[in-house]
C-alpha cells in the first residue's frame, strides 16, 4: 500500500508543478506582449495569437499598428525570452546531472566566455563575414570551440574526470576572460560600450529569424537529452555502478557536453550572457520534484521560460522609457540564491535535496 502511495503522490506533485509552471508563463506571455509603451489588452493579445492558427473571434486587434507590434515586436521578444531561459535552465539541469553536483551550470565548460570573446572579437574588430549575423555567428563558434578546448584538454587516457574538467573550465575561463579585457581595451568607446551591453544581456532587437535557429537547435538538443535522460538516472548512482547496468559513461558525458555547448551557444549567441538561469531553476525544480532526471529536464524547460519572460518584461517595465540589460535581473536573483545554496550544501554535507 504505502509503496503504491508514493509513486501516486510523486505523479500528482509533477502534475501540479507542470500545470502551475505552464499557467504562469501563460499569463507572463499575455503580460509581456501586453505591457510596453503601447499598451494593449491581454485579450487582445489573445485574440491575435488565435486568430494567426485560424480561430477567429471579436478579441482580436483591429488596428493595424497594434498588430504590427504585436507580430514584429512584442511576439519575437517574447518567443527569444522563453526559449533562451528553457535551453539555458536545461543545460544546467544536464550539467548538474553529468557532474553530480547541484553547483554545476554550463559556463563551468567555458561556453559563455568563450562566447563574450567571439562577440568582442567581431565588434572591436569591425568584422562583417556574415553581415548583420557576423556577431552571433562568431559568439556561437567562440562558444563550442571553448568547449571543446577545455575538454580535449581535461581528457586524458580515454577518461574525463570532473573534477579536471571543472578546474580546466575555470582556468579557460580566466584565460578567456583575459582575452575579453585586451579587445575591450584595443577597442574605441563604442566598441567597449557595445561589448559591455552584450555582455548584460538583452531580448531587444529579436527578430523572428533569429528566433526560428534558436527553436531549432535548441529543439534538436534538448530532444537529445531527453533521450538520455535514463542513463543520467543511472549515472546518479556512480560511474562504476552505471557502467555495470551498461551506460557507456565517458560517451554519455562527451555527448552530454556537445549538448550543453549547443544550447548555450545558440542561447547567448544573440541576446548575450544571462546569468545564474542554468544554476537557479534546475536546482528548485529538484527541491520541488526531486531527482528523476526526465521530469527534471521536462519542469526546467517550463521553469526556466517562466523565469526568463518575467524578467524580460521587468527589464522593459522597471524603468519608464527605459529598456534594462536582462542579465541585471537574472544576477541579483541568482547571487543570493547561489550564495544560499553554498551555505545549504555544506550544511548538508554535499546533498542534493
Amino acid at each position: 500500500m504505502t509503496a503504491g502511495v508514493a509513486p501516486e503522490r510523486s505523479i500528482r506533485r509533477r502534475t501540479v508543478v507542470y500545470l502551475a509552471t505552464a499557467i504562469l508563463l501563460a499569463a507572463g506571455i499575455l503580460l509581456s506582449a501586453g505591457l510596453g509603451q503601447l499598451p494593449i489588452a491581454p485579450q487582445e493579445v489573445a485574440g491575435s495569437l488565435l486568430r494567426a492558427v485560424g480561430i477567429h473571434t471579436s478579441w482580436a486587434p483591429k488596428d493595424l499598428l497594434i498588430e504590427q507590434t504585436l507580430w514584429q515586436i512584442r511576439f519575437p521578444r517574447v518567443v527569444m525570452a522563453l526559449l533562451v531561459g528553457a535551453l539555458l535552465s536545461v543545460a544546467g539541469a544536464v550539467m548538474q546531472a553529468i557532474f553530480g553536483n547541484p553547483l554545476a551550470e554550463p559556463g563551468v565548460v567555458g561556453v559563455s566566455s568563450g562566447a563574450a570573446v567571439g562577440a568582442a572579437a567581431s565588434i572591436t574588430l569591425g568584422l562583417t563575414a556574415f553581415g548583420s549575423w557576423t556577431t552571433a555567428i562568431l559568439a556561437f563558434a567562440g562558444g563550442l570551440v571553448t568547449t571543446i578546448l577545455v575538454y580535449t584538454t581535461a581528457r586524458a587516457q580515454g577518461r574525463t574526470e570532473a573534477v579536471t574538467l571543472i578546474l580546466t573550465g575555470i582556468a579557460v575561463n580566466a584565460f578567456a576572460g583575459a582575452a575579453l579585457a585586451l579587445l575591450m581595451f584595443a577597442g574605441d568607446t563604442a566598441s567597449r560600450e557595445q561589448i559591455v551591453f552584450w555582455q548584460l544581456g538583452s531580448m531587444n532587437g529579436s527578430r523572428w529569424p533569429e528566433v526560428l535557429i534558436v527553436a531549432v537547435v535548441g529543439a534538436v538538443a534538448v530532444a537529445v537529452a531527453l533521450l538520455l535522460a535514463r542513463q543520467y538516472d543511472l549515472l546518479s548512482l556512480g560511474d562504476r555502478t552505471a557502467a555495470h547496468l551498461g551506460v557507456r559513461v565517458e560517451r554519455l558525458r562527451v555527448v552530454s557536453i556537445v549538448v550543453v555547448a549547443l544550447m548555450t551557444g545558440v542561447a547567448v549567441a544573440f541576446v548575450g550572457i544571462i546569468a545564474f538561469v542554468g544554476l537557479v531553476v534546475p536546482h528548485l525544480v529538484r527541491m520541488l520534484l526531486g531527482p528523476s532526471a526526465r521530469s527534471l529536464l521536462i519542469a526546467s524547460f517550463l521553469g526556466g521560460g517562466t523565469l526568463l519572460v518575467y524578467a524580460d518584461l521587468l527589464a522593459r517595465t522597471l524603468v519608464p522609457s527605459a529598456d534594462l540589460p536582462i542579465g541585471i535581473l537574472t544576477s541579483l536573483i541568482g547571487g543570493p540564491f547561489f550564495y544560499w545554496l553554498i551555505r545549504r550544501s555544506r550544511r548538508r554535507a554535499g546533498g542534493w535535496a
